[in-house]
């Protein structure tokens, strides 16, 4: 019984150590990033993506940064409102992430336009942001000098510009 126990517990801790922010992400607009859902509960996110991550100090939400490196800024993070997933965006330009009909971070800013129709363009400073605009999630495709620098998911209230 014993033996059961300890090997279930196993099972169940296996997951939680081996998650970390996945190094090849996609992005399936108005749905999800790197495996994730808006509305995530925090709990369900260090299921995903593991417990050890950075806490935004500055940002308006609750804002946890997942980096692939210690003290690099390559990788994903994931803001909360009331609990849940508001917004999930890669940050920096982590390379091995697409989006589900092949846009790839690195690629010209041009083909994303050729794969979706309908994008927005939103200044973000020294960056654009291309947005879908759902009812429920805006997804984003982060541009920096005309390359697909990164990707987010976001409810309609959130900003874009990350």
């Amino acid at each position: 019984m014993r033996l059961a126990a300890a090997f279930a517990a196993t099972l169940v801790a296996v997951p939680v150590a081996a998650a970390a922010p996945p190094r090849t992400g996609v992005l399936v607009p108005g749905k999800s990033l790197g495996g994730l859902a808006l509305g995530a509960t925090p709990a369900q996110v260090r299921v995903a993506w593991g417990p050890r991550h950075g806490t935004c100090r500055g940002c308006r939400a609750p804002t946890w940064y997942f980096n692939f490196a210690q003290f690099e800024p390559e990788g994903a993070g994931v803001a909360f409102r009331g609990g849940r997933a508001v917004a999930l965006f890669t940050v920096w330009a982590p390379k091995g992430w697409r989006t589900d009909r092949g846009l790839k971070i690195g690629d010209d800013a041009s083909r994303a336009t050729t794969l979706y129709r309908g994008l927005v363009r939103i200044a973000c400073g020294t960056y654009y942001a291309l947005t879908l605009n759902g009812a429920n999630a805006v997804t984003s495709v982060y541009v920096h000098d005309e390359q697909v620098w990164g990707f987010g998911l976001s409810r309609p209230r959130e900003p874009v510009c990350r």
